[in-house]
């Protein structure tokens, strides 16, 4: 099969999974809301009544999307601010090592999902400018004294194209947190290789096979329909592209568990009020996490969407986890 039918064979086949779906669901009588099945979520009258959780409280499906968004509104100026207070600076460690197990080489195209801040962004290009700086001094040095056959290969090698320029695209369906990472990437003097788009986890505007790697970090268990989102990462990532979600997950010490309970509903939502003035906001933040599933469960939920070699990694007794994996 030709290459460039590939990509219209897998959506062929999604877009009929999705309309098996929406008939079992019984579309029969669906109302006239829906423009087809990649845009439509409203299948029937019974989706309508649906309800879902918003940190403890139950909700329609249909409300969660706009109180998560006006949540991430509201706090999107102190947001970064906030991040350091209540984790003591530690999240700027768990981002490093999300860097360092990503490894990223020079070329790599990064899709970074609900990354309105940019840290992952600014971290990739960083890390991705540090390996183009190493492989320059390793090919100066090998080049001191070179032999005939790297001489002949220089010669061979003028006329080729050089390799790809990286470029880490922000992709987040909150403006307000969009606008807040521009303002940082311009403080820093960030602009060459970073875009930024409005978009949601659910229905990503980007066609098949495109980015090398798939990041979300604090944001999957703000999304109404994990399942969906992750199947959107599978189809936008190229064969060989790779998930990566870093997330807060279950603690696996009973003692540090304990404490990470008081701290979290007694200390956080003060901390809200004070630094950002949102009590309610951090209040919901905190229940989204007791909300969302623990490692093992989000692990089988990344395998059903089709990814391969998925595997997770504790950071802080479980406080945070980062799951990846491969599609093939």
């Amino acid at each position: 099969m030709a290459a460039s039918m590939r990509p219209l064979l897998r959506r062929a086949i999604r877009y009929s999974h999705r309309n098996i779906s929406v008939a079992s669901a019984g579309v029969a009588g669906r109302s006239g809301c829906c423009r087809g099945p990649s845009t439509c979520r409203c299948f029937s009258d019974v989706a309508g009544d649906r309800s879902t959780h918003f940190g403890f409280e139950t909700v329609p499906e249909s409300e969660k999307a706009k109180k998560v968004y006006k949540v991430f509104e509201n706090v999107a100026q102190k947001y970064d601010t906030m991040n350091d207070a209540m984790s003591l600076g530690i999240h700027r460690l768990w981002k490093d090592i999300l860097l360092h197990v990503m490894h990223p080489q020079p070329g790599a195209q990064l899709l970074d999902v609900a990354g309105g801040t940019g840290d992952i962004a600014f971290r990739f290009l960083d890390y991705v400018r540090a390996q183009q700086e190493r492989q320059k001094r390793r090919a100066a040095r090998s080049m001191q004294t070179p032999s005939w056959a790297d001489i002949s290969n220089s010669y061979s090698s003028g006329d080729a194209v050089g390799p790809q320029e990286s470029r880490a695209v922000v992709c987040d369906i909150n403006k307000e947190m969009l606008r807040v990472g521009k303002q940082k990437a311009d403080s820093m003097g960030i602009s060459a290789g970073l875009s930024w788009v409005t978009g949601d986890a659910e229905e990503l505007p980007f066609d098949d096979d495109l980015f090398d790697v798939y990041t979300i970090a604090f944001g999957i268990r703000n999304v109404t329909h994990i399942d969906q989102a992750l199947q959107e990462a599978l189809r936008v990532l190229k064969p060989g592209g790779r998930f990566m979600c870093l997330e807060f997950s279950k603690v696996t010490n009973p003692v540090l568990s304990r404490l990470y309970d008081e701290y979290s509903f007694k200390m956080i939502p003060v901390l809200g009020e004070v630094i950002a003035g949102d009590w309610k906001s951090y209040q919901y933040l905190v229940e989204s996490i007791r909300k969302f599933p623990d490692q093992e469960e989000f692990q089988h939920m990344i395998e059903d969407a089709g990814f391969y070699c998925v595997k997770y990694h504790n950071f802080t007794g479980g406080v945070v986890a980062l799951h990846s994996g491969f599609k093939l």
